[in-house]
């Protein structure tokens, strides 16, 4: 079992009001959400970097079971994202955004990488997106996230995209934007109308709906007492999800529901540390117990 990560590998300088910035921090949407998916179950990931991207990094991520075949090592800088997060932490906004050596990125999929049972398509231009799917050999789940630059930037593409998928891994404020309504409920159905027979939409610090077949699904986010840093934490929610997914076997209502609090409870020790040092450093008793502490906020029987 495995799962294939494609997506943007970056190194971040963000800035905090509390604690002021941080530079060369190892950032990216395939980064996160390997080393999320590593907790769980072998994972091939596909990326670019340049010779500045910090080998430290990649020796974390191969003792995490990522497969680094498909990772392009490039004469040139790696991506590069320069943010500030407002002072509660709910926004942010990019202040410089240089893609260097991602700029000409072509994913192309190892031999070896084109039976993965399980995809994962991060946030990356649609038409790079489908560019994978035409390279994998019937994967028996696709999952793709998206942001609103591609929404308002490549719809048709996006469109095509989604016609394609199985899973749609999206944040709220996106989700409204490319469905067309505000009310969640309608968001969800309008979003599996589109293609994609299941939709999550990441809530933030309020937890994630899936909406398939089957109704829908909530799971809430853990009650942190202190966010320290949200980057990063959609993909590794998404990660989380898809690993979990993958190790699990079959994929049925029951493991969908159940990969979600999976997400939220790798999500949530993705943010009580700076860049990727809370995934890096989680265990799978880290894991274990945050997942008993989500049923414990929903169970109210016999209390």
């Amino acid at each position: 079992m495995s799962v294939l990560i494609v997506g943007s590998m970056a190194v971040d300088t963000v800035e905090f009001s509390s604690t002021g910035e941080c530079h060369e921090l190892v950032g990216g949407s395939a980064t996160f959400a390997s080393l999320a998916a590593g907790l769980y179950t072998d994972v091939r990931m596909v990326g670019v970097v340049g010779r500045d991207f910090p080998d430290s990094m990649l020796k974390s991520l191969a003792a995490r079971r990522v497969d680094l075949a498909g990772v392009q090592i490039v004469d040139g800088e790696t991506f590069r994202w320069h943010g500030r997060y407002n002072a509660d932490l709910s926004s942010r906004e990019s202040l410089d955004t240089r893609l260097n050596v991602f700029e000409h990125f072509r994913p192309t999929l190892p031999e070896s990488f084109r039976s993965s049972r399980v995809v994962l398509l991060g946030n990356i231009h649609p038409d790079l997106q489908s560019e994978v799917l035409d390279q994998a050999q019937r994967p028996e789940l696709v999952a793709a996230d998206t942001m609103n630059f591609w929404i308002k930037g490549t719809p048709e593409a996006l469109l095509r995209l989604l016609r394609r998928i199985d899973l749609l891994i999206i944040n709220e404020e996106e989700a409204r934007d490319l469905s067309g309504h505000k009310v969640i409920a309608k968001v969800g159905r309008a979003l599996r109308a589109l293609g994609p027979s299941r939709v999550v939409v990441k809530q933030g610090e309020y937890g994630a709906f899936l909406f398939d077949e089957h109704g829908a699904f909530h799971a809430p986010a853990y009650p942190l007492e202190e966010v320290v840093d949200p980057t990063g934490a959609g993909d590794t929610f998404a990660g989380a999800m898809l690993g979990y997914l993958d190790a699990q076997g079959p994929i049925t209502p029951a493991s969908l529901r159940r990969a979600v609090v999976h997400g939220s409870a790798v999500a949530s020790l993705c943010v009580e540390h700076y860049g990727t040092k809370g995934v890096v450093d989680a265990t799978e008793a880290d894991v274990q117990e945050r997942v008993r502490a989500f049923g414990r906020l929903v169970h109210y029987e016999n209390l």
